[in-house]
């Protein structure tokens, strides 16, 4: 009875010590206990885990760098592809355009005949001013046709081979060609120089000449057809003591960026050389 009692008494006692141990930790009071003898635990798992990672990081990121380099360089090289695509595209949209202005151009005239030509070359002396074009006599063109753009007079044709032509230029220093004023009539000339720059000249003094003034092809000569487009004055010269007056002309075609043209293959230029009256 004595043994059964003094169990009883201590299974009694335990049990009331657990249930106020868990009524105190309900209640709060053991937390400080409880994080004091946690915290070492803590402080070894985190310890623990900061090595693995730098183990495991240590392991596997010269890897991954590898692998982000490899595709980091494939991706570079598949934008320079794209960028050379986009490149060749915008060039062939360029050239689509100057060839569908061309074709608007012949279908809004035509009276006239064209062939169409590529530049593939240029002069490389600065003291001439010359284009090389992909057609030549056996795509039926002659030496004098006189060669356009859709806005307006690049020059004629002045040597060829079978498959290729040279166009002396209206800026070129020998080039010479009879023009009109649009708005006076007046017939005048115009001629290229060594810096590229077209003078006007042969205009009266009577003939108001200003700034602004289209200049078009007047078909005397038999050099060029009549009416085709020219230029524009941009300035006068005249002085009381000249016979005539001079001016400057802006061309309306950028030479400098001339990519392909038209060749009338219907105008055959007249020689009247012999025609004209010699001093004896």
């Amino acid at each position: 009875m004595k043994t059964s009692g003094s169990q009883f008494f201590r299974t009694a006692t335990i049990g009331i010590v657990v249930v106020g141990l868990v009524i105190f930790a309900l209640s709060g009071y053991m937390q400080p206990l409880f994080r004091t003898a946690i915290s070492p635990l803590v402080t070894v798992q985190t310890w623990l885990s900061t090595r693995f990672m730098a183990v495991y990081e240590f392991v596997t990121v010269p890897r991954d760098i590898a692998s982000l380099r490899a595709q980091n360089q494939a991706l570079e090289s598949e934008v320079a592809g794209l960028q050379a695509q986009i490149i060749e595209l915008e060039q062939q949209l360029r050239e689509a355009q100057v060839l569908y202005a061309l074709l608007d151009f012949a279908r809004s005239s035509p009276a006239s005949q064209y062939v169409a030509a590529a530049v593939i070359g240029r002069d490389p002396s600065p003291f001439l001013h010359y284009v090389i074009i992909d057609h030549g006599s056996d795509h039926g063109l002659r030496r004098g046709m006189p060669v356009i753009t859709d806005q307006g007079l690049v020059g004629r044709i002045d040597a060829l081979t079978a498959t290729a032509a040279r166009v002396q230029l209206v800026t070129d220093p020998g080039s010479t060609v009879n023009v009109r004023l649009q708005s006076t009539r007046t017939e005048a000339q115009i001629t290229g120089s060594v810096t590229g720059e077209i003078e006007l000249g042969l205009v009266s003094q009577d003939t108001p000449l200003l700034p602004g003034e289209i200049v078009l092809t007047s078909g005397l000569g038999g050099g060029y057809p009549a009416d085709l487009l020219v230029g524009q004055v941009i300035s006068v010269r005249s002085s009381g003591t000249d016979l005539f007056q001079s001016a400057s002309v802006q061309s309306v075609v950028d030479f400098g960026s001339l990519q392909a043209v038209l060749v009338i293959t219907n105008f055959r230029p007249v020689d009247i050389t012999p025609l004209i009256p010699t001093n004896p």
